[in-house]
């Protein structure tokens, strides 16, 4: 039985346009022709058809497809274990980008938990930085201590966690006016008490998680921000945290 261009266009759901240019191109040539002399697609042509669609659904490139599909050490059994490998790997990769969205998604939900009025209330001026919510899971998005600090909490959540941050920074800067060093046990104190305050949002926070993220304060100004609020930082603040949560880490070690 032969099929026309279009009764192919219309079974595939790809244009005659495209048809004729895979027929021009070598790709797909119909196998034969009617009285009339038009174009007139097997069964085969239909099996050939559905392997390059399949190929292009994935990205392939006409020129690579033609390769494969040409290939006389793969037959039609194989083109479809081939397939099957390659709809695995791209459910796979689909199912961690769905699962990336949806972090993103619960991220930016515990950003918007407050509405305008209640976050000046809460943070004042203070916002993170555009994109910040989808930097940050990308970069811990698969940690259990992510996926505690993104719990949605209550106005009077936060107001209460900015208060005992405030709190906190204000002791930290007087011990770091005073002169004292970062290993001081002043310092290595604040540093421990930081620990404990991260692990009321994380979950967890060991002491190799807590000199990670407190590395960042030194590199990172933005990850500093959200501790410490612009106008309250001081030159070589963030690497004197780091220092001081690196000595407590030594101390608990030793």
């Amino acid at each position: 039985m032969g099929y026309s261009v279009g009764k192919v266009a219309a079974l595939s759901g790809v244009t005659v346009r495209t048809l004729h240019h895979y027929d021009e191109i070598g790709l797909l040539s119909p196998s034969g022709r009617t009285a009339a002399g038009y174009r007139s697609y097997s069964d085969d042509d239909l099996d050939r058809l559905q392997r390059v669609l399949f190929y292009r659904e994935l990205g392939f490139g006409l020129d690579t497809i033609a390769k494969m599909i040409e290939d006389p050490g793969v037959d039609a059994l194989e083109h479809l274990r081939r397939q099957r490998a390659l709809l695995a790997e791209r459910i796979g990769e689909l199912t961690r980008m769905a699962e990336s969205v949806e972090r993103v998604i619960a991220a930016k939900e515990v950003g918007n938990a407050l509405t305008p009025e209640e976050r000046f209330e809460v943070f004042g001026e203070f916002r993170e930085p555009e994109g910040y919510a989808e930097e940050a899971v990308r970069r811990w998005g698969e940690t259990p201590q992510w996926r505690a600090a993104a719990v949605p909490r209550s106005k009077e959540d936060w107001i209460e966690a900015e208060k005992v941050r405030e709190d906190w920074v204000r002791r930290l800067l007087a011990v770091f006016d005073s002169g004292a060093p970062a290993v001081s046990v002043p310092a290595m104190d604040l540093a421990e008490e930081h620990r404990r305050m991260l692990a009321e949002f994380m979950g967890d926070c060991d002491l190799a998680t807590h000199r990670e993220l407190a590395g960042l304060y030194a590199t990172e100004p933005v990850q500093l921000g959200f501790l410490v609020r612009e106008p309250d930082q001081r030159p070589g603040l963030g690497e004197y945290i780091r220092d001081a949560v690196n000595a407590n880490a030594d101390r608990a070690a030793g």
